[in-house]
């Protein structure tokens, strides 16, 4: 609390960031936090609790009154306003209601529109709010109204001019560095054409996935991307911060996967929820352990005849586990990334098995050089060599082709992909170990 009315006492609410204010509240005592929320100037909260992790996203709405909550939605921009009433509804959807009728009609009616949207549409995370400019307007006064609403915060984060014609169709992006060396007596359309450079925009539709649109970021190293209708018409924009966001749920949401848990239910305060997400897993990882004992279990007599081989056994498998989540992290990460095109599938896999068979040969003539002296058998070894080298090589090629088949299949290549090598690796391991010393020892 202390470090939280300090900061306020010193800063201006005009000079407060909403991430330093989350980040003080997230260090406050659960006892002290309903205290600290009240002090937070209303027309910050709204950022503030969005900015928090979504567990406290509650906690903060709990303190305020649905007047506050409706001041709290009135200062965020559009996007903001309508990921707000979402969490809000998931609270509490009486709640979510009242504040709803509160709002103007300006914010209903742009809420309303969003809502449209699917989540993986584009138009689910534009901003309606953007600073248009006719093609016939003279540039001084295009920027006598920028400055205008820039003094009255009308405007936020703005780097780009979007020039429309008269039924607001999209023509242009000129960016405000550009427009500062434009003849200010002249109309814009008569800079752009004057002009050696190319204001061609680079749009995104309402209607598209908003992983390419991410892509065209990425591609094009974006700082903002107006956002059109089917006709072309401009509708908003989408910004940098949003695009961010979206990357780091998705890498996060890949995580997750790979470990065999549920994003959404991690998130959630309730352990019973995200318990039941992790057993499903577990339960099928169970599975598997069966089947790789199962395997053991062919060769009972062969490991009570010689009990170094129980010694030996989980080395190989433990090898080749390791070497496949490697293939696997790199290839999901290289997929997420769009670095593997629908081409390169062959490449990636001849690349991957043969970095596992280098280190398959070099790890087989170790753990060979280590057996050998260990339990003074030469041809033990050998055994835990060549078993070493195909568990190795079948952790490449696996590795790759299972994250390549999800993909193929339209599947996330991250769900269920560790289960499936695991289950691989474990059973290849032990049936070639134990196999070869079947036919090769005894």
């Amino acid at each position: 609390m202390k470090q939280l009315k300090q900061y306020l006492d010193s800063h201006d609410t005009c000079e407060m960031h909403p991430s330093e204010l989350a980040k003080i509240l997230k260090g406050i005592d659960d006892n002290d936090f309903s205290k600290a929320v009240k002090l937070i100037p209303k027309d910050l909260i709204g950022d503030v609790a969005l900015a928090l992790p979504d567990r406290y996203f509650d906690d903060v709405v709990e303190n305020l009154s649905v007047d506050e909550l409706s001041k709290a939605v009135s200062e965020l921009e559009s996007d903001d306003q309508l990921e707000f009433m979402q969490e809000l509804e998931e609270v509490d959807e009486n709640v979510a209601s009242q504040v709803f009728k509160t709002l103007d009609e300006e914010d209903k009616e742009e809420i309303k529109t969003l809502q449209k949207y699917n989540e993986d549409e584009a138009g689910a995370y534009m901003q309606l709010e953007v600073f248009i400019a006719h093609e016939d307007e003279v540039v001084q006064d295009v920027i006598k109204r920028f400055a205008k609403l820039r003094k009255e915060h009308e405007l936020e984060n703005v780097q780009n001019l979007f020039i429309v014609d008269k039924n607001n169709k999209l023509l242009y992006t000129v960016g405000l560095d550009d427009l500062l060396i434009f003849d200010f007596s002249k109309t814009v359309k008569e800079n752009i054409e004057n002009s050696e450079e190319s204001f061609e925009p680079i749009v995104a539709k309402d209607t598209e996935n908003i992983k390419t649109v991410v892509d065209y970021f990425k591609e094009y190293d974006l700082s903002v991307m107006p956002v059109v209708d089917e006709n072309g018409v401009l509708l908003g924009r989408i910004t940098s911060d949003d695009i961010y966001d979206i990357i780091n749920e998705h890498a996060t949401e890949q995580m997750y996967n790979l470990a065999g848990v549920d994003d959404e239910a991690e998130e959630d305060e309730d352990v019973i929820k995200a318990g039941k997400k992790r057993a499903t897993w577990l339960g099928i990882n169970l599975l598997t352990a069966i089947a790789a004992s199962l395997v053991i279990g062919l060769f009972q007599d062969t490991i009570n005849s010689m009990v170094a081989l129980a010694v030996l056994m989980p080395i190989v498998a433990s090898m080749g586990g390791n070497a496949g989540t490697q293939t696997l992290t790199v290839v999901v990460r290289q997929l997420a990334l769009g670095e593997i095109s629908t081409g390169d599938a062959l490449r990636i896999i001849k690349k991957e098995v043969i970095i596992s068979l280098m280190n398959g040969f070099v790890f087989a003539l170790v753990m060979g050089a280590i057996a050998w002296a260990w339990f003074d058998i030469p041809l033990l070894g050998v055994v835990i060599g060549l078993s070493m080298v195909i568990n190795l090589f079948m952790a490449g090629f696996f590795g790759a082709t299972i994250p390549l088949a999800l993909r193929a299949l339209r599947i996330d290549p991250a769900i269920g992909s560790t289960v499936i090598l695991t289950t691989v690796t474990d059973v290849v391991g032990f049936f070639s170990f134990l196999g070869l010393a079947k036919y090769i020892l005894l």
